[in-house]
């Protein structure tokens, strides 16, 4: 243990952050922390943030925070920028006065998803609505403060920690006998379990920072998404009531408030070359998700 990364995770109560705790956790010294709402730290507190991490030694910050509801942060406009934007830019510099890292989680979101083709880091970001502007702005913050911080950028996260729409769109495939997702707006499932083991090997060498793309290989829309988890809950035995997902427009959903790109698929030609990993399609993730960890099992 004494040459170990040792490594503080913010919001381990998430769907990413937990699975970086349990993958990481015999691998270096790791400290998990929840959310304010969990019994943890406020990341909005700047005193209370500031006064923990004077008592706790760390070389890394996982910061797996955010205020993630685009429509609530459309609504809860000073909360998000906040959350998103200004502790990240905090725990950024607490970290660089302690000659410290910060692993910092992003989105695709920050993207106006209008162009097509793969999304590089180096590409214009170029937000539609507050959640992306103020994640935005919280990558950027964190960059600013010290070019060795690592700011990772991942899209349509499923875990087995908290429910996705994976998760969803199952629970409702065993009651009901129709289903449907939007089937145009595209983007890259990211298994958050995977994810850990891409990410490690920055903790364990000095990899430059910069910000980077983490999903896994491929794309699809929502209903295609949907589709895959319905295609191998069935060839698993799952007793679905609904087998088919039925594929809506985005703007049928009147229930947004906040606007959503349509494409945004993330090129991760950078994360493999700096990092030396190679990342399996979304579709084999999900087959392994499914087979282990979705919550609601089949009928005996």
């Amino acid at each position: 243990m004494e040459n170990q990364q040792r490594v503080v995770v913010l919001g381990a109560g998430g769907r990413l952050a937990r699975s970086l705790v349990e993958a990481w956790s015999g691998r270096f010294r790791v400290r998990s922390v929840r959310r304010s709402g969990d019994g943890g730290l406020d990341v909005a507190d700047e005193r209370a943030v500031r006064r923990f991490f004077e008592e706790v030694d760390f070389d890394w910050i996982v910061n797996g925070t955010g205020l993630t509801n685009v429509d609530r942060c459309e609504t809860a406009r000073d909360e998000a920028l906040q959350v998103n934007a200004r502790a990240p830019a905090i725990l950024a510099d607490i970290a660089c006065r302690r000659k410290a890292r910060v692993l910092h989680f992003s989105t695709d979101y920050v993207f106006d998803g209008i162009e097509a083709g793969l999304l590089k880091e180096s590409d214009a970001a170029s937000p539609l609505g507050w959640y992306g502007e103020t994640k935005l702005r919280g990558e950027r913050a964190v960059m600013q403060r010290d070019a060795r911080h690592v700011v990772v950028r991942v899209s349509w996260v499923f875990g087995p920690h908290k429910s996705s729409f994976v998760d969803q769109i199952l629970a409702r495939a065993l009651r009901e006998e129709r289903v449907e997702a939007i089937e145009d707006k595209w983007s890259s499932p990211t298994s958050a379990e995977d994810a850990a083991s891409w990410l490690a090997p920055f903790l364990e060498r000095d990899l430059p920072g910069g910000v980077y793309h983490a999903c896994n290989a491929g794309w699809c829309s929502w209903r295609e998404y949907g589709q895959e988890a319905l295609d191998i809950a069935a060839a698993l035995g799952w007793p679905l009531r609904a087998r088919r997902v039925d594929g809506i427009p985005l703007a049928s959903v009147r229930s947004f408030v906040a606007p959503r790109p349509v494409r945004t698929i993330l090129d991760t030609t950078k994360l493999q070359s700096v990092a030396g990993v190679t990342l399996r399609t979304w579709q084999e993730a999900l087959q392994d998700y499914i087979a282990r960890h979705a919550p609601v099992p089949p009928a005996a």
